[in-house]
């Protein structure tokens, strides 16, 4: 002990046992401050090749309080305030409201449709995009889902795992009493369960894919999850089934690239492949549009950006999960 109290200096003399032995451990387990997350994150985002491949694009992290750190990378556009397609992206709002509507007691008919289980496997996104824009405002869920074959069950995937948004458009169509909504309408009634103060719009009635919005109003969203201000809060990553074909012997197709692993949970994605996940919850959409939850559900964050390259969604989740682990860990 008094060679401790040497190498530490007469005030070691002071300090309580307890204090001199964790004195040292409990430094280095400090957590990294603001300052050092934002400079690790806005480093990865402009320095990193993968988001260097992904330029223009937004990004943007939080808490529940707020935002805190963001920047436009690789020129003007976009911002936080741009309207975009979000694809995919949608499927998260549409999950958060099918557990709004039904009070957080979802039946086994919602948890087959929205973990992607349901069977009905064939819609196909461009048969519900019309030419004449009076003709896409006034079409409904119903249309959109009735449309050539989108309504097509095989028994054979029933209780599969296949990503697709037809299982969605049915049970929106079948179940929650949706079929007869146009776009306009559709908007409003979602809206209703989540809150009329996130701006977003449906382009074409498809839950999956269909909404409009902007990476401000999408972080509202996001923060209403982590103040548990909508009932999805408790079901994040509940009920997941795995999705790899490669790997899950009760999944036929994923988006995600085979060498990954995932599961699928209500209606968003758990990013948890034992090799490259970090646990967080998610829902890329096609054109870019990423949005996350941290598995720690203390932050959240987004990379916006619109752009018709194949894998667009996977290349903004290759570059948003690295600086989600900048900001984490403080450390480029």
């Amino acid at each position: 002990m008094s060679k401790l109290r040497k190498s530490l200096g007469e005030n070691a003399l002071t300090l309580p046992i307890f204090s001199v032995l964790f004195i040292l451990p409990s430094l280095s387990l400090a957590a990294p401050s603001l300052e050092q997350r934002q400079q690790a994150a806005a480093y990865v985002a402009n320095q990193d090749a993968s988001c260097h491949a992904i330029q223009p694009f937004y990004w943007e992290i939080g808490d529940r309080h707020g935002m805190q750190a963001s920047a436009t990378i690789g020129g003007g556009s976009p911002t936080a305030q741009t309207i975009m397609p979000i694809a995919s992206a949608s499927k998260w709002i549409f999950g958060s409201y099918v557990v709004e509507y039904r009070h957080g007691n979802l039946s086994a008919t919602d948890l087959k449709a929205l973990t992607m289980r349901s069977g009905y496997n064939h819609l196909n996104y461009g048969h519900c995009i019309r030419l004449l824009p009076i003709r896409q405002q006034s079409e409904t869920v119903a249309e959109c889902a009735t449309t050539w074959s989108n309504d097509e069950f095989t028994p054979a995937q029933d209780g599969r795992f296949f990503y697709n948004g037809g299982h969605f458009q049915m049970l929106a169509s079948n179940g929650l009493r949706l079929g007869d909504m146009d776009s306009a309408h559709l908007t409003a009634a979602i809206g209703q369960e989540i809150g009329t103060d996130m701006h977003f719009s449906y382009s074409s009635p498809q839950l999956a894919a269909g909404i409009e919005t902007s990476a401000a109003d999408y972080a509202l969203f996001l923060r209403k999850i982590l103040n548990q201000q909508l009932l999805i809060a408790t079901l994040l990553g509940s009920h997941a089934v795995c999705t790899n074909p490669a790997t899950c012997p009760t999944a036929d197709y994923t988006p995600v690239p085979s060498m990954e692993s995932w599961h699928y949970s209500i209606a968003h994605w758990v990013e948890d492949d034992p090799q490259l996940g970090d646990g967080a919850f998610s829902s890329p959409g096609a054109f870019g549009f990423y949005p996350w939850i941290d598995a720690s559900k203390k932050y959240y964050g987004i990379i916006a950006r619109h752009s018709m390259q194949p894998k667009a969604y996977y290349e903004s989740v290759q570059c948003g999960r690295k600086i989600r682990s900048a900001w984490l860990n403080g450390q480029r």
